[in-house]
């Protein structure tokens, strides 16, 4: 039995002030399967479990238009400029590779509780963890809980950027969040360890409508 398939998110994405409209980016991407009873939907989510973020290695392909405006149109950097704050050449950090989290969740699926999994791509934390929040729910994140990268920093002074906008855009240092359970905590920072991830516990869950919350 043959089965339909779209194209949605990352599969089709924007290039502003790079493509032409009658330019198109061919994107390369699979497909998986899982069984029904082992989706991590985030539905047995409950108030006081753990938000877990793992640290991102950059940019991870969201956000460079507006980076590009800020950095190279407005500020009047260059790709070859070596800003004090950052430890290489600005083209390089935007270059720096996506990192791939997949074998420490496989491997947290099979030692712990995964209850919900939010991958922070375009939109942040904003947008990206309610998708997995049952109703009356929010998620409490606690700004300086994870060490946010050189780069964001950077792009929000050249920018002047609000930063409740910066983390709207950028994923400012947590690429993907887990939900485990309080007691898990432990488990995961030493899981991450063996795996040589790095990751913080950023927050927790609390009573609410669906929304992230920023203390």
């Amino acid at each position: 039995q043959e089965a339909g398939c779209s194209l949605v998110g990352g599969e089709i994405a924007e290039h502003p002030g790079l493509m032409e409209p009658d330019r198109y980016d061919l994107a390369g991407f699979c497909v998986g399967a899982v069984e029904r009873g082992e989706i991590i939907d985030g539905s047995t989510i409950v108030m006081e479990d753990a938000l877990v973020g793992i640290h991102s290695s950059g940019l991870h392909s969201n956000g460079y238009s507006l980076a590009r405006k800020l950095l190279f149109e407005e500020g009047g950097f260059n790709l070859d400029d070596h800003p004090k704050e950052l430890g290489w050449p600005l083209g390089r950090e935007l270059l720096v590779p996506s990192r791939i989290y997949t074998p420490l969740i496989l491997e947290a699926k099979k030692q712990l509780t995964l209850k919900g999994l939010a991958h922070i791509t375009g939109g942040g934390l904003v947008e990206n963890i309610p998708r997995i929040l049952p109703p009356g729910l929010d998620a409490r994140i606690e700004m300086g809980s994870w060490p946010i990268r050189n780069i964001f920093t950077f792009i929000q002074s050249a920018g002047d950027i609000d930063l409740f906008e910066m983390l709207r855009v950028f994923n400012m240092g947590v690429g993907l969040v887990m939900v485990v359970p309080p007691s898990q905590v432990r488990d995961v920072l030493r899981l991450a360890e063996e795996k040589h991830y790095q990751v913080s516990k950023i927050g927790e869950i609390v009573e609410g409508t669906g929304k992230v919350r920023f203390n």
